[in-house]
């Protein structure tokens, strides 16, 4: 009985079809029952599409490559946890296309940096890195600040974003420049329609300039929401690490 997997051995047309036959099977076990799934990812409360802004900044943050140096997924294990918060859930990156996960970390996972420091802070760190964080090998982003917004195609980026999945409606599309203006200026008479919009959402002058709208309040607005949307206190990380 145990001899018989010889004749495989010594036939390789015969131990090809074997193989893929036993991965075509494998794989129809795994992925079919996907196809009557309305969704792999468990919905969880205060995940919300991003902001026009937080979106324009997402952008430039995959624009510069921050993906590159900085994670965004923290896993299950305990010095994750106890070093940068509760661990990712799945929701949390459920409007991501494409997802910010990483794939190493030269610099620390930013999946819980919102919050965590001041905009001004970012903003030091951005124009330049080393004066925050001397052993830093990040490079300045000091032009951020210089370079204006560009409004041209918010509303096209929501679209966009909206063929993937993400549930952006055509009043939330027909509104993305007003409501990007509207997240640096607590004054606006629009304050009230992006809060209806995106709730929760951070408004106020991101850069410190409130002369114009640029690249550097975008990045700092996403920046600020990474891992503010969820209340962990609904999901206590399990203590049994092993």
């Amino acid at each position: 009985m145990f001899d018989r997997h010889q004749f495989l051995e010594k036939n390789g047309l015969i131990l090809t079809v074997a193989i893929l036959v036993t991965v075509a099977i494998g794989g129809l076990v795994e992925i079919a029952p996907l196809f009557y799934l309305e969704s792999t990812i468990e919905k969880v409360k205060g995940v919300r599409p991003y902001t026009p802004l937080e979106l324009a900044g997402r952008n430039i943050y995959v624009r510069e490559g921050c993906y590159v140096c900085h994670s965004q997924q923290i896993r299950p294990l305990r010095d994750e946890v106890e070093r940068y918060g509760h661990y990712s859930l799945a929701a949390e990156s459920m409007y991501d296309h494409p997802f910010q996960w990483g794939s190493k970390r030269t610099g620390p996972d930013l999946a819980r940096v919102g919050g965590k420091y001041s905009d001004d802070w970012h903003r030091e760190h951005l124009i330049d890195p080393q004066s925050l964080v001397p052993e830093s090998v990040m490079p300045p982003y000091a032009f951020l600040q210089e370079t204006a917004l560009d409004l041209s195609n918010m509303s096209a980026a929501l679209r966009a974003n909206r063929i993937v999945g993400v549930p952006y409606t055509e009043d939330m599309i027909e509104n993305a420049v007003s409501d990007a203006r509207a997240q640096v200026d607590p004054f606006s008479d629009d304050y009230d329609a992006l809060l209806e919009r995106y709730p929760g959402a951070i408004i106020r002058e991101f850069d410190g300039d409130a002369t114009a709208l640029t690249e550097m309040d975008a990045l700092i607005a996403y920046l600020q929401v990474l891992g503010t949307m969820v209340d962990f206190d609904a999901y206590e990380p399990e203590q049994n690490y092993r």
